[in-house]
């Protein structure tokens, strides 16, 4: 508002000047005086202009990171169901081009319409109170076309910009694909298939962006035309009222600068409809996301300690999408035992470990730990008494050490050494060239398999939970390493709880109880001894396995 009423006195000092000189009364001590007053007031000007734009800004940086830190939470907070559902380059979007957009609003848009209409305002009312009422109304008569016009380039600039942003999605989620299984795509040769497909798909973002640019395109003419329409008008009216003697030429030179300040206060209402409508587009795709709730929430009266005792489940009946994955699954499994978990792809056996790391909930049924049903427990406490090595070994684009101490950062070197031996990954480490400072690629893409496994498990270890999971973690490992790691388990924590999910026989011979699911439901279940004696898919498969172990063995004997 200080640099709308500044802007307001140039006009007035010059109009004053050619007055002046047009009585020839204009003298070298005024002009001095009148000249001094426009260098103080293109200094004030030059001062209040940096902390206006320094502040607003600013405040738009600010509201971008508080957007994306929300978000960012918002992501961590939401469940599988919902990652199952969305693609990582469309969240990436919305963290990175949605955000900027609103935060353009917030920067760009609240100077323009602050600036807009202070000066606009000011402008008009000097303009009616100093010259002249008759010649401002005529030149604000195109005004009304400027509004309807910009009003209407907001409305298809808001529906534009919208599938513009979700076409930048797609093409954002195209190239994270690509790029993260850009081995896949090299090693089956289809590298030029993907550049096509991702040259097609940023032609249809362009032909999106360049129907918003047509809109965009439109503001900036139909401001200066309407300006242009203002002018005319102004300077045929204007001479007219001199004619009539109502006006001095130095009034109309005054006139026409303010006219001239008018033009800003008009483009930037134009601009400020551009800004605040593509603001608004990607305000309404944050607003939705951050609309999601997760379906996995903490009770308002969830317990916030989980003491170490017995795990119990009872599953009825659970389903992905009404498909039904488990059934009458039932199990206790005591503080210090071990639990093994077998059976075909596709069994159930994954689930089985989302539901007691609530990644989903029971929907029939509970799963109990220490008699306290874990859906009454906070979410966060239970997953400090878990630790679980998952089917998808990720590793972070940080050293080996980092990783193995990632869930207790303040570890010493000693103990991630020991978790490693542990794992029986040291030995591979040490033969790094940095050994444990090793920068690992990113999702680990520089380790073979195994060793992804082993560092996962090493991880695990470190966490020191009451319950160690693994789900099928043992699959990368030869059969000796294998055995090494369960030594480890079966002689390291005496009062840690196991559950081990596996495909092969061997990780779980050792288990006080092991169950075999099939088609989600439990066929058979007993120790290794009980269940080998027994007909059935355990028996057949361990004998399957055991021979092909010889068979490997005698080929390996041979060469």
């Amino acid at each position: 508002m200080f640099v709308a009423a500044l802007e307001l006195v140039p006009p007035r000092i010059i109009g004053r000047i050619v007055d002046e000189m047009n009585e020839g009364s204009l003298e070298q001590n005024l002009l001095w005086l009148l000249l001094g007053g426009l260098a103080a007031v293109g200094i004030g000007n030059y001062v209040a202009r940096f902390f206006w734009r320094y502040f607003i800004f600013g405040a738009s940086i600010r509201l971008g990171r508080l957007l994306r830190s929300q978000l960012y939470r918002h992501f961590t907070d939401l469940d599988q169901r919902f990652y199952k559902k969305s693609r990582v380059g469309d969240l990436m979007a919305h963290a990175t081009n949605d955000v900027q957009a609103v935060s353009m609003t917030a920067g760009a848009g609240i100077l323009t319409l602050v600036d807009s209409v202070t000066m606009g305002t000011f402008v008009i009312i000097t303009m009616v109170t100093t010259i002249s009422w008759k010649l401002t109304v005529v030149a604000l008569l195109p005004l009304p076309v400027m509004v309807a016009l910009t009003t209407r380039y907001g409305k298809l600039l808001h529906s534009r910009f919208g599938v513009a942003q979700a076409a930048f999605s797609e093409l954002n989620d195209k190239v994270q694909e690509s790029v993260s299984g850009v081995r896949v795509l090299k090693s089956t040769g289809e590298v030029g298939r993907d550049v096509d497909s991702f040259e097609n798909l940023s032609d249809e973002v362009m032909a999106k962006n360049v129907r918003v640019a047509k809109i965009d395109a439109l503001y900036d003419p139909t401001i200066f035309g309407i300006v242009g329409l203002s002018y005319i008008l102004s300077i045929g009216y204007g001479a007219y009222l001199i004619e009539q003697g109502e006006l001095t030429i130095g009034q109309i030179v005054s006139f026409t600068a303010y006219l001239s300040l008018l033009t800003w206060p008009m483009l930037a209402f134009g601009w400020l409809f551009n800004i605040v409508e593509r603001g608004r587009a990607s305000y309404d795709r944050i607003e939705r996301m951050l609309a999601v709730k997760p379906e996995i929430q903490d009770d308002p009266v969830a317990a916030t300690k989980l003491a170490h005792s017995e795990i119990e489940a009872d599953i009825h009946s659970f389903a992905y999408d009404e498909h039904t994955v488990l059934q009458d699954v039932t199990f206790r499994l005591e503080r210090g035992e071990t639990l093994g978990v077998v059976g075909r792809t596709g069994s159930g056996k994954t689930t089985l470990v989302r539901l007691l790391t609530r990644e989903y909930d029971v929907s029939e049924g509970k799963v109990k730990i220490g008699g306290i049903n874990i859906r009454q427990v906070q979410k966060s406490v239970l997953l400090e008494r878990v630790a679980l090595v998952p089917q998808d070994h990720f590793l972070f684009s940080d050293s080996i050490a980092s990783n193995i101490a990632f869930g207790r950062p303040d570890a010493k070197m000693d103990e991630i050494m020991e978790a490693a031996k542990i794992a029986e990954v040291h030995d591979d480490i040490m033969r790094l060239p940095d050994g444990y400072a090793t920068l690992v690629g990113e999702r680990g893409v520089t380790l073979s398999g195994g060793q992804k496994q082993r560092i996962s498990i090493a991880r695990a270890l470190m966490v020191e939970a009451d319950v160690l999971i693994l789900d099928d973690a043992l699959s990368a490992v030869d059969a000796k390493t294998e055995e090494a790691i369960i030594d480890h388990f079966r002689t390291g924590n005496p009062d840690q709880s196991c559950l081990i999910v596996a495909h092969r026989l061997s990780a779980v011979e050792h288990a006080d109880e092991i169950l075999v699911l099939e088609d989600g439901r439990v066929i058979q279940r007993g120790s290794h001894a009980e269940l080998i004696r027994q007909a059935g898919w355990y028996k057949d498969t361990y004998d399957r396995q055991q021979l092909e172990a010889i068979v490997e063995g005698g080929g390996h004997h041979e060469a």
